[in-house]
């Protein structure tokens, strides 16, 4: 993890997660109540097919996506990737521009005219979550258009929403994508992995997305979300990255 920025978004984010935990978890144990309760009720049979089926619904929130491949749609991106997307883009308070020339806050947020914002505006971290998140919706949103049908595990899921993030879903159409389309077309998961490298920014190689591309793919094939940067030993002895 790479500034003290970083490491600050990534307490909030996890802050943030823990409240979200504790609501889902509170609406189990209720939706588990509810279901115990119509079970009891003698008047429960009288609603036959019409009435709610509670245990459907509790072995669909357990569905594992670590274990068992699922439709994407049922899929949004895990707090691991999010940390991960927030190491690699960077935590920035303040809108500047970025390689290709358009405003910049946040987490590798692009500016919209709705924001109301210009170069040099500054920002809190709470509106830097808040980008993030709606960012991602439509970041997902593209991954479950372009895998369709194509059940995917969670870490599968990750790597191709932050692919998404980064290149645009434009970038993953079938016309400039034609492989990695493809493979998703014959359920080729080997094939897929293989499409997830872009190395270039503003028509150079880049480094950092050498390094990205590495990453992406380490975590739709093995699930290993770690930072492949190599760890540095300062003068001082202490370790950086």
């Amino acid at each position: 993890m790479r500034g003290e920025m970083v490491r600050e978004f990534v307490r909030r984010l996890r802050r943030k997660s823990d409240r979200n935990d504790r609501r889902r978890q509170k609406r189990k144990l209720t939706l588990a109540a509810s279901a115990a309760v119509m079970a009891a009720s003698p008047g429960a049979v009288q609603y036959g097919a019409a009435a709610p089926d509670f245990s459907t619904q509790i072995a669909q929130m357990k569905v594992d996506a670590t274990q068992t491949r699922v439709h994407a749609s049922d899929l949004t991106s895990s707090e691991t990737m999010k940390e991960a997307l927030a190491e690699e883009e960077g935590v920035r308070l303040t809108v500047y521009r970025d390689v290709a020339g358009y405003s910049t806050v946040g987490v590798g947020h692009l500016v919209l005219p709705e924001d109301n914002l210009r170069v040099g505006d500054t920002i809190t971290y709470e509106q830097a979550l808040e980008f993030l998140e709606q960012d991602l919706k439509k970041a997902e949103a593209g991954v479950q258009r372009l895998v369709g049908d194509l059940p995917i595990y969670q870490h599968e899921f990750d790597a191709l929403v932050d692919l998404v993030y980064n290149v645009g879903e434009g970038n993953v159409s079938e016309r400039e994508s034609p492989k990695l389309n493809a493979a998703i077309a014959s359920a080729d998961y080997e094939g897929i992995a293989e499409e997830l490298h872009y190395h270039h920014a503003a028509g150079a190689k880049a480094n950092g997305l050498v390094y990205r591309s590495e990453r992406r793919q380490a975590i739709f094939m093995e699930a290993a979300y770690d930072d492949p940067r190599p760890v540095e030993i300062a003068v001082a002895g202490n370790l950086s990255t």
